[in-house]
C-alpha cells in the first residue's frame, strides 16, 4: 500500500446520514460551542472536536478551586448540549496538527477531512520560560486543575491542624497567587473568604483567620484591563479582606518551599499561578503569522490570510479594533463563533457575506469577593454591591443549561447568607 493510500485509510468517515460540506470545529469552549450551535440547522455536516467531553465555564473555575461550587455546576456534556442538532457530531480526541494542503485535521494516527475549519483552541498559562515552575505553582484551566488546587488548599488547613512546628504551620497557612488579573484577584478574594468566613470555628488547634494571602503582580498595578480608579478600589477591598497585594513583584523562582520575589523568600506550601497566557499551537499548525503570545493574525472576517476556508477565533486569534487587540474574553469568543457561523451559512447558500467582524463591548466585569465587584463600560464605571449583582446576572446568563443555572443560584444564595462552602471534600485518591 502506498503512503497516499495509507493516509486515506486513516481518514475518519463522516457521521451516518451526514450530508453537505464538512465543517470541522476544534475546541468546545465558548467560541467553538457557539459556532456549533449556530450551525445546527445549516446544510452541512458539522464535527466538533475537543479533548474533553464537556464545555467548561472557565470564569468560575476559581470557585470550584475554593469549594464554592462543584465541577458539575459549571460544566455541561457537549453531546447533551448538541443532541438536538442532527447535522452535528462530537468527537473526544486530541488534535495534533492540521494538514492544510490535504485539508485534514490530524488526530495522531487518524485524520478528519474538512471543507471549512474553525480553530477555537483557546490558550494556556504562560510561565515565561520556566515551565518547571508549574509542578509547584499549578494554574486553573481545567476541571482537573480546579479539583487539584481545591485539594491543595483544603489539605493545607488539615495538615496545619496536625502540625506542631509554628514555622511549618505558618508556611501551610500562607497562600500565594501570582498574577493580579481578574482570575488572580478573584482567587485571592475567594481564599480570603474561605479562610476568614467559612472555616473559623471548625478547627481546634489552628485559627484559619491567621491565614496569610499574598497577591503578587509584576506590573505597577492590579487589573490592567480596568481603569485606574476601579483597580484602586479593588486593591482597597482586597486589603480590607486581609489580602496582601505586592506590586512590581517579579517572581524569580518557585519551588516546594514557596516563591522568591526581589530576593525575598516567601515560604508557602500553596502557590497558584494566574500570570499571563499563551495561545494554543494553532499558529504553528498553520505556519501562520502570530503575535508575541502565539495568537494568529486573522483577516477582518476571522479567516487565516491566504486560506479563506480556515478561521481562528477566541483566545487563539489576534484582531485589532479601534487600534487595540481584542481581549481574550468569553464575550469576544462567543461573538466570533456566532459571526463565523453566520459567514459559513452565507457561503453555503451563496448569499452575500456579512461585513467584517466587529466586537460589541458589553462591559468588563470582575468580582473581588462576596457582594463586591467591578463593572467597566467605557464612561460607565461601577463598583460595589450593584456591580456584584450585575456580575451574578451575567455569569448565570452565560452558564450552559437550566440545571446549572438553578444550582449555582442556590449555592450562591446559600453562601451569601451563611458564608458556608458546599464543595469541601478531599478525596485522598485524587
Amino acid at each position: 500500500m502506498s503512503e497516499k493510500d495509507d493516509l486515506k485509510a486513516k481518514l475518519v468517515p463522516a457521521a451516518l446520514g451526514a450530508t453537505g460540506p464538512r465543517i470541522v470545529i476544534v475546541g468546545g469552549g465558548f467560541g467553538g460551542l457557539h459556532a456549533a450551535k449556530a450551525l445546527g440547522s445549516a446544510p452541512a455536516s458539522v464535527t466538533l472536536i475537543d479533548r474533553t467531553n464537556h464545555h467548561l465555564f472557565q470564569p468560575l473555575l476559581y470557585q470550584v478551586a475554593t469549594a464554592a461550587l462543584s465541577p458539575e455546576d459549571i460544566a455541561a456534556p457537549l453531546r447533551n448540549v448538541l443532541a438536538s442538532h442532527a447535522n452535528t457530531e462530537v468527537l473526544m480526541a486530541t488534535v495534533t496538527g492540521v494538514d492544510i494542503a490535504g485539508r485534514r485535521v490530524l488526530l495522531g494516527d487518524q485524520a478528519i477531512p474538512y471543507d471549512y475549519l474553525v480553530l477555537a483552541t483557546g490558550s494556556h498559562y504562560n510561565y515565561f520560560g520556566h515551565e518547571e515552575w508549574e509542578q509547584f505553582a499549578p494554574n486553573l484551566k481545567s476541571v482537573g486543575d480546579a479539583i487539584s488546587v481545591r485539594r491543595d488548599i483544603l489539605q493545607a488547613f488539615e495538615t496545619a491542624e496536625m502540625e506542631s512546628n509554628p514555622d511549618v504551620i505558618r508556611a501551610l497557612l500562607t497562600f500565594v497567587i501570582v498574577g493580579a488579573g481578574p482570575t488572580g484577584v478573584e482567587m485571592a478574594g475567594a481564599i480570603a473568604e474561605l479562610a476568614h468566613k467559612a472555616l473559623p470555628g471548625e478547627f481546634r488547634r489552628i485559627d484559619p483567620r491567621s491565614t496569610r494571602i499574598l497577591l503578587l503582580e509584576a506590573a505597577p498595578r492590579i487589573l490592567a484591563t480596568f481603569p485606574d480608579s476601579l483597580a484602586a478600589k479593588a486593591q482597597e477591598e482586597l486589603k480590607r479582606m486581609g489580602v496582601e497585594v505586592r506590586l512590581n513583584a517579579t517572581v524569580e523562582s518557585v519551588d516546594s518551599d514557596g516563591v522568591c520575589v526581589g530576593g525575598d523568600q516567601i515560604r508557602s506550601r500553596t502557590v497558584i499561578w494566574a500570570a499571563g497566557v499563551l495561545a494554543s499551537p494553532a499558529g504553528a499548525w498553520l505556519s501562520a503569522e502570530t503575535d508575541r503570545v502565539g495568537r494568529v493574525k486573522v483577516e477582518g472576517d476571522l479567516s487565516v490570510p491566504g486560506h479563506p476556508e480556515i478561521f481562528v477565533i477566541g483566545d487563539s486569534a489576534y484582531l485589532e479594533q479601534n487600534g487595540k487587540p481584542l481581549p481574550g474574553l468569553a464575550p469576544v469568543a462567543i461573538q466570533q463563533g456566532e459571526y463565523v457561523a453566520a459567514l459559513l451559512r452565507s457561503r453555503l447558500k451563496s448569499a452575500p457575506a456579512p461585513k467584517p467582524f466587529r466586537y460589541f463591548d458589553k462591559g468588563n466585569l470582575a468580582t473581588v469577593g462576596r457582594a463586591y465587584a467591578l463593572f467597566d463600560w467605557g464612561v460607565v464605571c461601577v463598583s460595589g454591591f450593584i456591580a456584584w449583582v450585575l456580575w451574578l446576572v451575567v455569569h448565570i446568563y452565560f452558564l450552559i443549561g437550566y440545571r446549572n443555572r438553578l444550582v449555582v443560584i442556590f449555592q450562591w444564595c446559600w453562601a451569601y447568607f451563611t458564608a458556608q462552602r458546599g464543595g469541601r471534600l478531599i478525596d485522598p485518591g485524587d
